[in-house]
């Protein structure tokens, strides 16, 4: 591609690289000029213009786009993903349904690594999204790009993105209370770990309202058909033998995690009872705000089988935003002298 200045009677065809205010009105940068914009910028008092000019082996910015845009969604339908028309050289792709995020970095990576002219950004992996929610957007940076550069970044990054979908249909709630009437089914920590549910398009089940024992809790869990069981303790869980995990092991089930490196949300229990997930929240779950269950939640609700050692790796990047209505904050109160 060659770019800068050229006398107006050599820029037909050209591509207006900045846009040029008129007496009426304005040429938009990225316009084709035709021989009526000529006569208009000579009207202007111009002599020249800076145009950029496609060389035969240059792919102009919106096919460009668009071309890397299919090769990284190659079907938007079974990736759970929409390209949007493109336009000035960039392509906006969407999400069509809740869920997560699941990306390649690496392939991202090696895309980006091959033409500074040719970008795709991305939410984070495992990132939730919405319907709607844009998750990426290729640009061609320039007016055109070389064809070889295309087709390598194509190939870089083939099919490296896609939204999984919620593989569990519906979530039933057990909420342990340390004395009697102290959990309400209406209690606002109740209806923050329900919403969650909910923006994952999955369905409400039953609120379970049982004692704080592991005997109490491994009777709820045992009697659950849904395909997930979350469980609210009355009191935080502060061993692997407290009464959420020791409830869960004697329902026949197994703990796979207990504890996190995310803050908040340290106290997570994560276990498995008859191949469908369990959840023991933390309770900061109580609060809409984000925290480590939700990273959990979401990703073990979209079929993702987490290991504790992938749960380990969550700490980089894991310090969360502090929750003011939480008990212990992170921060010691300044002492009073």
């Amino acid at each position: 591609m060659r770019f800068g200045a050229v006398p107006l009677d050599q820029a037909l065809g050209a591509v207006l690289a900045h846009a040029v205010p008129l007496a009426v009105g304005k040429l938009k940068k990225g316009r084709v000029l035709g021989s009526d914009d000529l006569v208009r910028l000579a009207e202007a008092g111009l002599s020249e213009v800076i145009v950029a000019r496609l060389g035969p082996g240059d792919v102009p910015e919106d096919a460009a786009a668009l071309r890397l845009a299919r090769a990284v969604v190659p079907d938007p339908g079974a990736a759970g993903l929409r390209l949007e028309a493109p336009f000035t050289g960039r392509v906006n792709i969407r999400a069509t349904g809740p869920g997560v995020l699941a990306l390649k970095p690496e392939a991202i990576a090696a895309l980006n690594a091959v033409d500074p002219m040719i970008t795709l950004a991305t939410l984070p992996p495992w990132q939730r999204v919405e319907a709607g929610m844009m998750v990426g957007t290729v640009k061609i940076i320039a007016y055109g790009v070389p064809d070889t550069a295309l087709q390598a970044a194509c190939q870089a990054g083939a099919a490296s993105m896609q939204r999984l979908a919620p593989v569990v249909d519906r979530v039933d709630l057990i909420v342990t209370e340390t004395a009697p009437g102290v959990a309400a089914r209406d209690d606002k920590g109740v209806r923050a770990v329900w919403a969650r549910v909910a923006r994952l398009g999955m369905a409400e089940g039953e609120t379970r309202i049982v004692a704080h024992r592991a005997t109490a809790v491994a009777a709820a869990i045992g009697a659950s058909s849904a395909g997930m069981v979350m469980v609210l303790t009355g009191s935080a869980t502060s061993d692997i033998a407290d009464v959420m995990p020791a409830g869960l092991v004697a329902a026949g089930g197994k703990v796979i995690r207990f504890g996190m490196p995310v803050d908040p949300g340290n106290l997570l229990v994560l276990g498995a009872h008859g191949g469908r997930p369990v959840i023991g929240l933390p309770g900061c779950a109580r609060s809409p705000a984000l925290n480590g269950a939700d990273w959990v939640l979401e990703r073990v609700a979209c079929g993702l089988a987490l290991t504790g050692s992938e749960i380990a790796a969550m700490g980089v990047g894991g310090l969360l935003k502090e929750i003011p209505s939480r008990p212990q904050p992170r921060a010691r109160p300044p002492r009073a002298d």
